[in-house]
């Protein structure tokens, strides 16, 4: 085909006319390759993994990850870590239920399914998760405040439960892709090893009613959870490498990444949780921008003398979360393990049932802040309380620092009385007790260690830090 050049005077009508034609034709074709590829709609109603924005100059980040891996991973656990985490940094948090705990609970057996029947429940479960995960992300995106969305599993995990070509069928049958459902659905995957896969000695199905699988089964889901998710761009693996603590630490710090939060040396290995006496509190015009939250503890009756149970409501402007905390013993030699879930008000109710008479409830203010990239929570006692409480303030951080460099990090505006790491008489299990110190048997002591080493003593995990 001839092409002829726009400023050539020596051709006809005809053809600038034709030309004109073609040149419009190829304005049009170069337009539409400008435009971003149209998505389903029920899949992801805003196209492409871009952080939202708000109409005016300020931007507001709307972030969306899967937590996901084999039974007894610890998802619950990380869940309730990364809320309160990114809360206390004054993100706005959704945490979007796993589908197949909701259905699963309501009776559904697949052992009394037939396959025609398994493979329908299946294709319903997803749409019911993306119909219910795209009510949160709709909430995200008029949220005025920076928004993670924490998904409890995500539309890919069905895959790791059906066939190769009973998913493939599902997917075709609904016109569903991987590109759509794994990649440009969710910004980042986080993948929790289960403890059957290298912590052994810790994978349990007590904790949870819907699950059964035996370690073998619960490795082997561990691996097909994992492999429904390999292509996105922004898969994360945390292993069983390092004790649980760390593990979720690593789960945090895996996401502040990913979305740009500078944490500081809080989630090294070698971080420790530091407390600190405060003598007065400052105005508040002496802080950095801060949060503040309303915090009610109850300690609950438990199962046996070496555990701890007690519930937390935390909020801002009568606007409340729920937490349910278990620390259980030493086993096997590792750090005493914190087990803390997410509660909807009425279990949270449910449980007040169960309230241990032999200590108060503990009021607190909790002001939160970022001063020299390390993060720090202010504990404000409020009354009522018992009269040891009065006017108690008590700092916490963690830190790898000791010495001259942690004072260096340290707010300058407040009035530090001393360190009280490790003390019992700051404990808060302690400072909650009705009776007299002297007279109580429940009075916690901490675990032996080398004498004027806090550090040791913190390293066993028998020190009752109170972190959330």
């Amino acid at each position: 085909m001839e092409c002829k050049d726009e400023t050539t005077g020596n051709v006809n009508d005809k053809q600038t006319k034709e030309q004109s034609k073609q040149q419009d034709i190829e304005k049009k074709m170069e337009e539409q390759k400008q435009q971003p590829e149209k998505t389903s709609p029920k899949l992801n109603p805003r196209a492409g993994l871009k952080l939202a924005k708000t109409n005016g100059a300020s931007k507001k980040r709307v972030y969306k990850v899967v937590l996901t891996g084999g039974p007894c991973g610890g998802k619950t656990t990380g869940q309730s870590r990364l809320c309160t985490f990114f809360e206390n940094l004054g993100w706005k948090v959704f945490r979007v239920p796993e589908t197949a705990t909701v259905l699963l609970s309501g009776g559904v057996k697949f052992s009394d399914l037939t396959d025609k029947e398994a493979f329908k429940f299946q294709e319903n479960l997803i749409r019911t998760m993306i119909q219910i995960e795209n009510t949160y992300f709709e909430l995200g995106q008029s949220s005025l405040r920076d928004c993670l969305i924490i998904c409890d599993r995500g539309v890919m995990d069905a895959s790791a439960y059906i066939s190769k070509e009973k998913w493939e069928k599902m997917m075709s049958a609904n016109n569903w892709n991987p590109i759509e459902l794994r990649d440009n659905r969710y910004h980042q995957i986080l993948h929790l090893v289960s403890a059957a896969n290298g912590a052994e000695d810790f994978y349990t199905t007590e904790d949870h009613a819907c699950r059964s699988e035996g370690v073998d089964m619960a490795r082997d889901l561990d691996y097909k959870s994992a492999a429904a998710w390999v292509g996105h761009p922004y898969f994360d693996v945390i292993d069983n490498s390092t004790n649980f603590e760390t593990k979720m630490n690593r789960l945090i710090e895996a996401v502040c990444q990913k979305v740009g939060i500078d944490i500081g040396d809080r989630l090294l290995a070698t971080s420790r949780k530091l407390k600190f006496l405060v003598a007065t509190l400052p105005a508040d015009s002496e802080f950095p921008p801060f949060q503040d939250f309303d915090v009610v503890h109850h300690y609950l009756q438990s199962s046996g003398p070496k555990v701890q149970a007690r519930l937390r409501k935390r909020g801002q402007k009568n606007h409340w979360s729920y937490i349910h905390t278990i620390r259980r013993p030493n086993v096997h030699g590792q750090s005493r393990i914190e087990v803390k879930t997410q509660l909807t008000h009425r279990d949270y109710m449910n449980l007040l049932a169960q309230r241990d008479d032999a200590h108060f409830t503990i009021y607190k203010r909790r002001r939160c802040f970022l001063i020299n990239n390390q993060y720090f929570q202010l504990d404000i006692y409020r009354e009522p309380s018992h009269p040891r409480c009065k006017g108690l303030i008590l700092l916490e951080t963690y830190s790898s620092h000791s010495g001259d460099a942690l004072k260096n990090y340290m707010p300058k505006f407040l009035n530090i009385v001393k360190e009280v790491t490790g003390d019992p008489a700051y404990s808060m299990f302690n400072l909650s007790l009705r009776e007299d110190w002297s007279t109580t048997k429940k009075f916690w002591h901490p675990m032996p260690g080398k004498e004027g080493s806090k550090t040791s003593e913190t390293k066993t995990g028998d020190i009752v830090v109170d972190s959330d």
